[in-house]
């Protein structure tokens, strides 16, 4: 046992060179970097850390890869290349019968996820291909084991770049509704709220990782670079981009990151700027709460959810130049002061008073850490305070803020 586990920790051979500073969009490459140093010289809770990072990625080595081809039926433009899924929230109101076998009309139950969602289409399936690259790619940065790497590139293959299998690099179709809608503009944030890390994980692999290809790397730029297009031409894109509320956050978020990646530094710059006056300060109320997210029936998961954007949005302006920690709003709104309204909750010294549904108090650890990272002294002081995720805390080899209560919708 004990072996198993110092194998788990300790770097492969080839993984003690000098470790490359990859050239990530949300996460911080040289912070990567020097954790990985650590590593190699033995830090105990770095060491920790990686060992509950590959215990992750272990579990994914036997899974996969996944497809959009693969679902029970199609789109509803008939291309079994093209994204499907189907809102979260909505429920059939008749039993299914041959003349309506969806159960028509749908009507929406705000909070509760209807089971149907998770089959029969492709969003259960593309969380995984998130998740798993991610998990992957940071595992294989950490430790040198190239059957991590090379996992990660038969997942990113399969669902991105193969002809037979790829994704089409367009969300017409996220979220529909059945008799009612083909496809809705609030589908993007089925990408919007998880596919930086893939971006990310992309920056890793391209520091070296065995069997990723130049090919492979010109082909996911191809596909970032249509699907940013597409994100910012479209009108389900325009339309998403005038949402007021977590969903414009991260369609912000989503569209800053892909720019940098993609080269189109002035985009991204520009999309972290303007989010000040058109985020942060109509979304946030001057004592830092966040009124349209407190109105939810889960409004701890909501008010923790946006702030992930939202910390995520700050942490690619530090790549371009934007420091959105110290905008102050004309009534003091800023994120430090969102943050602040969740730590009595957070910390544990006070209940939620709002309406939820199912309370974590460890939703909210992540934003907490990125508050401390950003300098703000409250958050800083509430840190050894907060409750760890489940599945242990992955923030020493990965800083940056995760929806760590994730539902989806």
């Amino acid at each position: 046992m004990i072996a198993a586990l110092v194998a788990a920790v300790v770097p492969a051979a080839n993984a003690q060179a000098a470790p490359k500073t990859p050239r990530t969009t949300v996460l911080d490459g040289a912070r990567l970097r020097q954790a990985k140093v650590e590593l190699q010289h033995g830090s105990p809770e770095i060491r920790r850390t990686v060992a509950q990072l590959t215990r992750r990625a272990d579990g994914w080595l036997n899974q996969g890869p996944w497809t959009v081809v693969d679902k029970p039926r199609p789109a509803p433009s008939g291309d079994v290349h093209d994204y499907l899924s189907q809102a979260p929230y909505w429920w059939p109101t008749q039993p299914p019968s041959a003349e309506n076998p969806w159960g028509c009309p749908y009507v929406q139950r705000d909070g509760e996820r209807n089971p149907e969602v998770d089959s029969g289409t492709d969003r259960q399936d593309v969380e995984k291909v998130f998740d798993s690259t991610y998990e992957l790619t940071l595992a294989w940065y950490y430790t040198g084991r190239r059957q991590y790497a090379e996992k990660a590139t038969q997942v990113l293959r399969t669902w991105f770049l193969d002809p037979a299998t790829r994704m089409n690099p367009h969300l017409d179709h996220a979220q529909f509704i059945p008799c009612r809608y083909d496809g809705r503009a609030i589908g993007i944030i089925d990408f919007s709220q998880s596919y930086t890390s893939v971006v990310d994980a992309l920056a890793i692999l391209d520091t070296g990782a065995p069997g990723w290809t130049q090919r492979d790397r010109a082909g996911m730029r191809r596909w970032n670079t249509d699907f940013l297009t597409w994100l910012t031409t479209s009108p389900f894109g325009e339309q998403e981009a005038a949402a007021t509320n977590n969903h414009g956050t991260f369609y912000d978020m989503l569209v800053a990151a892909l720019a940098h990646a993609t080269g189109d530094a002035d985009l991204a710059r520009r999309t972290v700027r303007e989010a000040a006056g058109k985020r942060i300060d109509p979304q946030i109320a001057a004592d830092g709460s966040q009124p349209q997210e407190l109105a939810r029936t889960r409004s701890w998961h909501y008010s923790t959810f946006t702030l992930v954007a939202y910390t995520r949005l700050a942490a690619i302006g530090r790549h371009v130049g934007v420091d959105l920690w110290a905008h102050h709003g004309p009534d003091g709104q800023s994120l430090a002061k969102a943050v602040h309204h969740l730590l009595p909750a957070a910390t544990g010294a006070a209940d939620w008073p709002y309406p939820e549904l199912e309370f974590h108090r460890y939703a909210a650890s992540d934003v907490v850490r990125a508050a401390a990272d950003a300098g703000d002294r409250a958050a800083a002081r509430a840190v050894p305070l907060l409750e760890p995720p489940p599945q242990g805390d992955l923030w020493p080899v990965r800083p940056a803020a995760e929806q760590l209560d994730s539902i989806a919708g």
